[in-house]
């Protein structure tokens, strides 16, 4: 229990440290990703999804990303901090999943040519982190996969 303790205080405690810097104004974004190319292009017929997990809390807790379901052939990759993952999806809707400590689902419609791009946002768990997705801006999206490396791809596509 004390084992428990110790662990979710250091948690708590890079959770404080890390957690409390600001995003850079949308200006800085603009002109940080101005020159900047993608690791991945999107193709004319799908749309490409990037995962990200900017935040470092937590690092060796990995961020496991599905698509559609939860069954372990939709398993796309999975991301530790600072890291991201990218896959192609047939136009349409879809279900993002990201599995920490809890399961967070995030549906997204996505077009084909069209990139579309999830935060993993780090919380604090009871054993491990737990997380949650958000949509990002094409702007931001491109900043946090710029200054990330990439993560573990299972697979480009489903």
């Amino acid at each position: 229990m004390i084992k428990l303790f110790c662990k979710a205080a250091v948690v708590l405690s890079l959770a404080t440290l890390f957690g409390c810097s600001s995003t850079p104004s949308v200006e800085k974004m603009q002109a940080d990703v101005a020159n900047y190319s993608l690791p991945k292009a999107a193709v004319a017929d799908k749309g490409l999804v990037y995962v990200v997990r900017p935040s470092n809390v937590g690092m060796m807790v990995r961020f496991n990303v599905f698509l559609d379901d939860k069954e372990a052939d939709s398993e796309m990759g999975y991301n530790r901090g600072n890291q991201y993952i990218y896959f192609f999806v047939t136009p349409g809707q879809h279900v993002i999943s990201s599995k920490a400590e809890n399961w967070a689902d995030m549906p997204i419609n996505v077009k084909a040519g069209e990139v579309v791009y999830l935060k993993q946002e780090v919380e604090m768990g009871f054993a491990v982190a737990r997380n949650s997705l958000k949509v990002l801006s094409d702007v931001e999206g491109r900043y946090l996969v710029k200054d990330a490396s990439l993560g573990t791809v299972a697979k480009e596509s489903k």
